[in-house]
């Protein structure tokens, strides 16, 4: 995101930052342990090991995203062009699935590989049947000297293939009789679905586990691939670990998702739970579509196997979590994610981020809330406030809510937040702070962070510039003390 105000002020912002008065000690609430004690309990979680071993090792490579990113951008500008009967009724491409969640890892086993989900929206054609919207994608893909041999029909896409490094599935998807579908070639049926409503429902419970469970579910799918003992696709895996967070446990436990270990512990503690309450398969119900389950996509036996597979692997966890011996603990982590746990020190990978970052000159405009305004941080449970993001209409562009769309843009668009939800009782303050991340973002001397004070509105609007992750946050304030916050991730491609 770009800001107004050009770059010769971000010294001066940086120089001169704003204090409010600092609340009385009164008004804060001491810590139940001593600082050397949390810090200790911080080092024996191995947090640094978890984010390293996530960064380093099961995320998807920015490479990899970026070549992927680029290809479904030329298909979706293939099909948006010429003439053709997919062109012309061409609305957009919508990330879906692992792409759209952020949940997709790298490969882990010699023939695994990674695939992009999208949805092409297009305008309803009243003459086609549900059949029909495969075989005329294919078709139009098969004119193509670029395509013509990378593309297979399936029964709800078109697989574009790109040999030895992933695959795109490309989903026909319309609004029909005010409901959204996609197609069915084999059965020759329309498909009710609400992609975009699983989206949302995914990234809810992603926010209040504060950002945790997308990693949660990275380390669980990479655990899947890593270990071959148990299948699940991952529409099930973000089922049934999305469906074990849960606000209410926040306010028995605070601190239930504070961390990486922390959060897998927990969250793997209530699916062995949920597993555990039900000797046979549930039902696998589509959190955004009533009426509509996956449990076509598993087996029973599979489903057994799982759950015998989930408890042993908790008992693993939960043996390595607790562990106080550093060494040991580490020892046992590597029982469950193989040798590649903790191989780097985390130190070093801190500094080679570090490294990275200090071969582009920008200055470090970032602030805190606490450090820079003097407003602890205190989230109370019981209170919540969501921001909303809203796309702005453009011409041959349709406007959309970010979070339905996994959170991604293109450039040279506008943004909407507004607060949307807030039941932090009255009176109370709201600040701001949009942080831009990305190489792009630091050349141009950009990457803002500072802290502002809303002017009443409840509302701000940004323009889209630098590709990047980059994010917005939005804080509540009584009585000089932070009681809840809302951040929103905004991936601009």
């Amino acid at each position: 995101m770009s800001e107004d105000e050009g770059v010769a002020a971000l010294a001066a912002v940086a120089a001169s930052r704003p204090r409010l008065p600092t609340p009385s000690a009164s008004s804060r609430t001491p810590l139940p342990l001593s600082a050397n004690t949390e810090k200790r309990r911080h080092y024996m979680k191995l947090i640094k090991h978890f984010n390293s071993f996530l960064s380093e090792c099961v995320n998807l490579s920015e490479a990899r995203l970026q070549s992927l990113d680029s290809r479904v951008n030329s298909v979706s500008n293939f099909l948006k062009s010429g003439e053709n009967p997919i062109s012309s009724r061409y609305i957009g491409v919508i990330p879906q699935g692992s792409y759209a969640h952020r949940t997709m890892i790298n490969p882990v086993g010699k023939y695994d590989e990674f695939d992009a989900d999208v949805l092409l929206e297009l305008e309803e054609n009243v003459d086609w049947t549900a059949g029909d919207y495969v075989e005329e994608l294919y078709k139009v893909f098969r004119s193509s000297g670029k395509y013509v041999h990378m593309v297979s029909r399936h029964a709800h896409c078109v697989k574009v293939d790109y040999a030895n490094e992933f695959h795109i599935d490309v989903v026909p998807y319309l609004r029909r009789h005010g409901s959204y579908y996609v197609t069915n070639r084999d059965d020759d049926v329309f498909e009710l679905t609400n992609p975009e409503g699983f989206n949302e429902w995914l990234d809810e419970k992603n926010r209040t586990a504060g950002g945790r469970l997308v990693k949660v579910i990275r380390l669980f799918k990479y655990l899947r691939d890593y270990k071959n003992t148990f299948s699940a696709k991952s529409i099930i895996l973000n089922i049934l670990l999305g469906g074990r967070v849960n606000s209410v446990l926040l306010l028995g436990d605070p601190k239930r998702y504070c961390d990486l270990p922390t959060a897998f512990i927990n969250i793997l503690s209530d699916l062995n739970d949920y597993l555990r309450g039900n000797p046979v398969m549930p039902s696998l119900d589509d959190p955004s579509c009533p009426g509509q389950n996956f449990n076509h996509r598993w087996s029973e036996d599979q489903y057994q196997n799982f759950r015998d597979k989930v408890a042993r692997y908790y008992n693993w966890a939960r043996s390595a979590f607790d562990e106080e011996d550093r060494d040991e603990s580490i020892r046992l982590w590597r029982k469950i994610f193989g040798d590649s746990f903790a191989s780097t020190p985390a130190a070093s990978v801190a500094k080679s981020s570090a490294a990275t970052e200090r071969t582009v000159e920008f200055i470090d405009t970032e602030q805190h809330i606490h450090r820079d305004y003097g407003i602890p941080e205190q989230l109370d449970a019981r209170y919540k406030v969501r921001m909303s993001a809203r796309v702005v209409v453009k011409p041959g562009f349709r406007s959309f809510d970010l979070r339905r769309h996994g959170n991604v843009v293109g450039r040279d668009r506008q943004i909407e937040f507004h607060i949307a939800d807030c039941t932090v009782p009255a009176p109370y303050e709201i600040y701001w702070k949009v942080k831009n991340s990305g190489l792009e973002a630091m050349v141009a001397n950009c990457i803002r962070g500072q802290i502002e004070k809303d002017n009443g509105a409840s509302y701000r609007r940004e323009p889209t510039k630098y590709r990047g992750k980059h994010y917005v946050e939005c804080y509540v304030v009584q009585n000089g003390v932070c009681v809840a916050k809302d951040h929103q991730v905004v991936i601009i491609k």
